[in-house]
This record gives C-alpha cells, structure tokens and sequence, in this order.
C-alpha cells in the first residue's frame, strides 16, 4: 500500500524558512518521480517542483532560486526546503507521486 505523509509546515514569517519533509512507504522512493505541489484557497492546485528517478530536479518558476527539493531513499523521505518565503507562499503543500498524495502539510506565511 502506497503511504504519503507530509510534515514540517507552520507558520514563519515573510523572508522566513521551512523544511517540508514527505514519509514514504510502499514503494521505492529512490526509482520514482515524486512532486511538491501546493494548494492556496479558493485556487487551483499549482505544480511547485519535481524530483526524477534519475535525481534531475525540476522548479515552478516562483520557485525556483528559493525552494529546493531533495530525498534520502535510506529514510524513504522527500523534502522540500523553503527559503525567503512570501505571503503568496500561503498554502496546503502536498507530496504526490502518480495519483496518490498525502494529506498536506500548511505553509502559513505572515508577520
């Protein structure tokens, strides 16, 4: 059974950091394309970055320069850390791999 459980969100300030952390289970993280994606209310999920089985790394472009994706296989873990965050930042941040996800964590950016 494939498992998602994200971690690490809270609320920071603007300019502030986050670590997001995604526990995993049921599958081999280390051989998957896994992806953060984020969802603000009242909005449409918005694809944030995505790590290849071959280790490449991928950014939305109000991401890039300021987020940075990454993942243990050893500890079956996904990151995501957030640097400089901004008030549009705000949301439910989700790991997905395929369909599945998990149930969020929330990124609350204000001062």
């Amino acid at each position: 059974e494939v498992q998602l459980v994200e971690s690490g969100g809270g609320l920071v300030q603007p300019g502030g950091s986050l670590r997001l952390s995604c526990q995993v289970s049921g599958f081999s993280l280390s051989s998957s394309r896994m992806d953060w994606v984020r969802q603000a209310p009242g909005k449409e999920v918005e694809w944030v970055s995505t790590i290849l089985s071959t280790g490449d790394t991928l950014y939305a472009d109000s991401a890039k320069g300021r987020f940075t994706i990454s993942r243990d296989g050893a500890k079956n873990t996904l990151y995501l850390q957030l640097n400089g965050l901004k008030s549009e930042d705000t949301a439910m941040y989700y790991c997905r791999r395929l369909r599945d996800r998990g149930q969020g964590t929330q990124v609350t950016v204000s001062s």
